[in-house]
């Protein structure tokens, strides 16, 4: 499955609009932080594993207003929303935490 990367807060809102009650994942990252160059990969790998869920990428440097809404302080940051509402977060390079969070919240 395609992870989606909106460039606009009205592109990741329609996106979250779009899921209804289903699962998103969102992947708050930066180009230059080392941990989340290590999950990028494994977080495509899991989109094409857990294809009932919405994967997202956000990159903490172009979008500011999202990442202060969702109180981002950590990279990578996995936020998980479904009906729009923060249900679950995961913080930093823990696949084997972020993979058993998705198996639980879908």
């Amino acid at each position: 499955m395609v992870v989606k990367r909106p460039e606009t807060k009205t592109e990741f809102d329609a996106i979250l609009e779009e899921a209804g009650d289903s699962l998103v994942i969102v992947d708050f990252f930066a180009t230059w932080c080392g941990p989340c160059k290590l999950m990028t990969p494994k977080f495509h790998k899991m989109s094409d594993e857990f294809t009932n869920a919405t994967f997202v990428m956000i990159d903490v440097d172009e979008q500011d207003d999202i990442c202060e809404d969702y109180e981002i302080k950590v990279m990578p940051t996995f936020v998980f929303v479904k009906s729009k509402k923060q249900i679950h977060v995961v913080e930093g390079n823990v696949v084997d935490e972020l993979r058993k969070a998705i198996e639980e919240n879908l």
